[in-house]
């Protein structure tokens, strides 16, 4: 056992967060924490980390066992570097590998019964550690996680003064180089990119992490987690497996509970009857039984607002992604000729031809720093290209910033949403209350006069989505509008998202939440290259995984090649010199084929790009064809190689 919690309660100002729970994390599990936004998440990983005391109940967990959690706010030394940063981490693992070394030498120098037993025992203790923590071979895993996090050009740069997502990467490459034996996580995936989430996901599941997290990641959920518990209602509830199995277990709970309430409403039935007799019902040793009837009612009344809840957020879930709708595309809204933008010596796009249409649904995608939040600011126009030109029609633009300074803190809910007084909004066509409609968003009428700088980072981002859909826009322009919202907003922003009329254009890391609105992705590489297509940005990451391993493949292929032709060497009575008459022939065809084939590419994607009504297949085809591209690219390098190794002998 890592830890339980048993019976624990946590109040905040006098209402409770949660009360008598419980939970254990065994060896090898990996827990999602998941909830609304306020229910207490948070909180509950503080009160494991000793950070805070729980009101009541008991935190157990083993003296030896080491908890480490990533902050919200990383506090680094001052002055102190990346690199230093990181090597204190390791300060422990440092003198434990230098510690075995130094016994080693000593032992070697101890013949025969003269070897002492205490250095022999200390000697397996820490080479028991070094195992757990995989600390052999510190400076190779050091590297990597630097570079996969794009912390390498930061080494020596001091860790304070780096942007708030760059320190809290930091911070994460710290804990993970430690391996703590529980490892604590608060959204560790806000301010990663898709590759960065990817090599995190990878990680974990390599190096087998003890974890509590909390995400709305639900792909990174679905990808790590052996066990998803719930925080409703001040209670927790387990399910197991990842976020795919909570959907189909809570779908299950949720019959289960409907049918424990058909039997309930015929029990209360029944002892309504026995009530309504009267005098059998006066006498006092029949109070128990009153008391019952009237215990029924009330749990008869709160059920069907408990099933309701929880089939609306299922239902919104379960929706399929991909809702065929009747769109007319007729209107242009946006217009990109040879366009180019370049910040300083870096080219970040280069001659981009684009054109976005009424209910276009494009998510912008790359790496951090390639130029994303910088095409959005060009098409609001608060950026001018380097060179080309971007024409706009006549539109009105909603846009969502990562900041928020739509919001005017000196306000509160009731005066942003109604700056002309009153209490009502009106929503796509309908004239609202504006607490029915911020119910919606999971504000309580009680938060209606509170103002907007007293509200936590993921409640001012309910806000400023909630007051875009007050408004009548032509276009969205959003930039990462799922940070800091917890899964049930996000399926409420989500089905807004899907009813909307106008075009869409995002920018967001939540590789599901890009799944279920994105109908293309824009991919930008960050050196001047972008390029549309029609593919799932799931699709797409793992066609781009499968070249870079094809790639990879293809820089070892000489020295796979010649440890072949070595080998062969021992057993061939005659060594070739010079390709066979097939292998020449195939030589020359394959440059002519290959660029037969890229391009029949270059057509297909310019046929994708008009979004004709033959799109599957094309987009099958295009697929299959750079399949025969890469397999023929191996196939001429790997006969390139032979032919040059022959020739050298």
């Amino acid at each position: 056992m890592i830890f339980s919690l048993c019976a624990v309660t946590k109040m905040y100002d006098h209402t409770p967060l949660f009360e008598n729970i419980s939970l254990q994390l065994e060896v090898g599990e990996r827990i999602a924490l998941i909830g609304r936004n306020g229910s207490g998440k948070s909180t509950l990983l503080r009160i494991i980390a000793r950070e805070i005391l729980p009101d009541s109940g008991e935190l157990n967990c083993p003296a030896h066992i080491s908890v480490r959690a990533l902050p919200q706010k990383p506090d680094f030394g001052e002055g102190m570097s990346v690199r230093q940063v990181l090597l204190a981490q390791l300060r422990e693992l440092t003198s434990a590998r230098e510690e075995y070394e130094r016994i080693s030498e000593q032992l070697r120098e101890l013949t025969g019964d003269h070897q002492d037993k205490a250095l022999l025992a200390r000697l397996s203790a820490l080479g028991t550690f070094l195992d757990h923590h995989n600390a052999w071979d510190l400076d190779s895993k050091l590297q990597r996680i630097l570079s996969e996090f794009r912390l390498d050009c930061f080494g020596e740069r001091p860790a304070n003064l780096l942007s708030g997502g760059e320190q809290k990467r930091v911070a994460l490459a710290g804990l993970l180089l430690y391996k703590p034996d529980l490892l604590l996580l608060d959204e560790p995936t806000n301010h990663l990119d898709v590759q960065m989430v990817t090599f995190l996901e990878e990680l974990i599941l390599r190096e087998k992490y003890n974890l509590l997290f909390i995400s709305h990641d639900r792909y990174f959920i679905d990808s790590i987690a052996t066990a998803t518990v719930e925080i409703d209602n001040q209670s927790l509830r387990r399910f197991d497996g990842g976020y795919a199995r909570y959907l189909q277990q809570k779908e299950a709970l949720l019959r289960a509970m409907s049918k424990e309430h058909e039997h309930l409403l015929k029990v209360l039935h029944n002892e309504e009857e026995w009530l309504q007799k009267g005098v059998q019902a006066r006498r006092k040793r029949n109070e128990g039984r009153k008391q019952r009837v009237f215990e029924l009612r009330e749990q008869a009344k709160k059920n069907p607002s408990i099933l309701r809840k929880m089939q609306l957020e299922l239902e919104r879930e379960q929706k399929h992604f991909n809702q065929t709708q009747s769109v007319n595309r007729q209107k242009m809204l946006f217009e990109a000729r040879n366009l180019c933008l370049r910040l300083g010596e870096r080219t970040l796009i280069e001659n981009l031809n684009l054109r976005i249409l009424q209910r276009d649904r494009i998510a912008v995608v790359g790496r951090n720093g390639s130029g994303k939040s910088s095409l959005l600011r060009m098409l609001l126009g608060e950026l001018a290209p380097s060179s080309g030109a971007l024409l706009r029609g006549e539109l009105r633009i909603g846009y969502f910033d990562q900041h928020k300074t739509m919001l005017d803190d000196s306000k509160d809910l009731q005066q942003t949403f109604c700056p002309f007084g009153g209490d009502r909004v009106e929503v796509r066509g309908h004239n609202m209350h504006i607490f029915g409609y911020l119910k919606q968003f999971l504000f309580p009428k009680d938060d209606l006069h509170k103002k907007i700088g007293a509200l936590s980072g993921g409640e001012k981002t309910r806000v400023a989505l909630a007051l875009l859909f007050t408004k009548e826009y032509d276009c969205l322009i959003l930039d990462e509008p799922t940070n800091d919202l917890d899964i049930v907003t996000l399926n409420v922003f989500e089905e807004y998202l899907q009813h909307f009329q106008g075009a869409l254009i995002f920018v967001s890391h939540d590789r599901y939440f890009v799944d279920k609105i994105a109908k293309s992705l824009l991919v930008l590489d960050g050196k001047g290259g972008a390029f549309q297509t029609m593919q799932s940005f799931s699709e797409f990451l793992e066609v781009e995984r499968e070249i870079f391993d094809v790639e990879e493949m293809i820089q070892k292929l000489p020295k796979a090649t010649a440890s072949v032709e070595s080998q062969n060497a021992a057993t061939k009575p005659k060594k070739p010199t010079k390709l066979s008459y097939n292998e020449t022939r195939l030589l020359a065809a394959l440059p002519g084929e290959i660029e037969s084939l890229e391009a029949r590419v270059r057509e297909i994607e310019a046929q994708l790009a008009t979004n004709p009504p033959n799109i599957a297949e094309l987009a099958s085809d295009y697929e299959n064809l750079k399949q025969d591209i890469s397999a023929k690219l191996e196939q001429y390098v790997a006969l390139e190689e032979k032919r040059e190794m022959l020739e050298q002998k």
